[in-house]
């Protein structure tokens, strides 16, 4: 009988595609350990993005620094009778030795440009594939998504509500952090708010006003155990709950502190334009109006766009799972083995040989054009991929706090040329050229293999 076992009861190790074990024992068995480069890139924007986010490298790293498959998983892949007892001897053993060059979290990026480089013995670099692509995809979606909120919100609140909507607990938790990133205030998943710190925010529930004979009962009591809340008055008519508020303000008077109210339904535009001649009308000018409701970046900026007078916004399902674009076309691709560039022929799929490096040129604070290169190469501009791991060993840049991620990700939003904010896809998008150092290893390469190919035909 398999018992269910808790989410932190068993290693990460593990966390890999079977086939990626099969190819290291079949590398293992051939001798195949010199260094390989994989390097982890999507070839297109999802159709409505005009930039992607990077985020979830501290994960990564930190996976990296601890990787170690227990005599547990060791035994347990030995009753699976797939693999000799030589490879799982070598498995046992297995620590991450290799150098790793990513962007800074938070960092915008383009179409076929590496974010994440890993420079390693090749079991080592095959073996991780699996998990590094899951949280650098996962938490660069939420961000990118989270990053178009924000910009939409002008300046507003944004606060993370989808832990209920959320692909799983554990995504919960990368949702919060992702979104808080890319500049979201805050979260209401208590746990993400102690694993990374992130600030809470919570107001009450429709059953706690229904559990109680009326709305200003419930809000008397709640108020005498928060006094500085937020209410929440849709839950029967909304401007009979802000009427409910401001009568509680009548009796409080001067005790009265209640921060803000909130609209969970109906028509949010005429609803707020509503609540706050009501609240301005009582002499309430400070209590601020906080909306939620199914949400995302084209409703508030049509909220706004409309006037309407609300100070901040509840964000669920929409950016919990990235409803619109819910994937990115990541890949994490062999470049070069043994100092000999690598690459698959397919029309559909471009790839570019060869480990590489990404130049970026910035003029006047905003971002002009990346260029794509050959390692080695010095060209003008900001190199993005940096050293933040050296023989399995975090180096002082792949320490980075969430709040530094969070304001580098905040200083790339601004660097942003205006159309690229849009929320429409603009053509023909930012400009990513490739050098000619590049370009010629990667057409004498093609040539070579196609020459294979058509010789290995005849």
């Amino acid at each position: 009988m398999v018992t269910e076992q808790p989410i932190d009861a068993y290693s990460r190790a593990l966390f890999t595609d079977l086939y990626e074990l099969s190819m290291m024992q079949a590398y293992y068995a051939e001798g195949m350990t010199a260094t390989a480069v994989f390097e982890l890139y999507f070839r297109e924007l999802p159709t409505n993005r005009n930039y992607v986010m990077v985020a979830g490298l501290d994960d990564v790293l930190q996976y990296l620094e601890t990787l170690h498959v227990n005599d547990d998983e060791v035994a347990w892949l030995h009753q699976q009778r797939q693999f000799d007892e030589r490879f799982l001897q070598q498995l046992g053993d297995l620590r991450f030795t290799g150098d790793v060059y990513a962007v800074p979290e938070g960092t915008v990026v383009f179409e076929n440009e590496p974010v994440f480089q890993i420079v390693a013995p090749l079991p080592e670099a095959q073996f991780i594939e699996t998990y590094v692509l899951n949280q650098i995809h996962a938490q660069s979606v939420v961000a990118s998504k989270a990053a178009r909120i924000v910009t939409a919100a002008q300046g507003r609140q944004v606060v993370d509500f989808g832990s209920r909507r959320s692909h799983g607990a554990d995504a919960a938790l990368k949702v919060a952090r992702a979104s808080y990133l890319a500049g979201a205030a805050g979260t209401s998943n208590v746990a993400a708010g102690r694993l990374y710190d992130i600030p809470i925010y919570g107001t009450m529930a429709h059953s706690y006003i229904q559990a109680h004979d009326d709305e200003l009962s419930a809000f008397r009591a709640f108020v005498r155990q928060f006094p500085q809340t937020t209410l929440l008055v849709d839950t029967y008519d909304t401007l009979n709950g802000v009427q409910a508020v401001i009568e509680l303000a009548r009796e409080l008077n001067d005790d009265f502190k209640v921060g803000a109210i909130r609209l969970d339904s109906g028509d949010l535009t005429e609803l707020s334009k509503g609540a706050r001649a009501l609240l301005d009308a009582a002499g309430l000018h400070d209590v601020k109006i906080i909306a939620s409701s199914g949400l995302d970046e084209h409703e508030i900026a049509n909220l706004l766009a409309a006037e309407a007078p609300i100070n901040g916004f509840g964000v669920g399902t929409k950016l919990a799972v990235s409803r619109d674009a819910p994937d990115i076309d990541f890949s994490y691709k062999l470049v070069d083995y043994n100092h000999r560039p690598c690459m698959k022929l397919s029309p559909h799929k471009r790839l570019l040989p060869g480990r590489k490096q990404v130049f970026r040129v910035v003029q006047d604070g905003r971002l002009v054009r990346d260029v794509l290169a050959r390692h080695g190469e010095m060209l003008d501009g900001e190199a993005l991929l940096r050293p933040v791991m050296r023989h399995g060993k975090r180096l002082d840049a792949g320490r980075v706090s969430l709040t530094e991620a969070r304001e580098h990700a905040e200083a790339q939003l601004q660097a942003l040329p205006a159309e690229l904010r849009q929320l429409t896809r603009v053509e023909p998008g930012y400009r990513v050229d490739v050098s000619p150092a590049l370009q010629a290893m990667a057409d004498v390469l093609q040539g070579e293999l196609q020459k294979q190919r058509t010789e290995g035909r005849a």
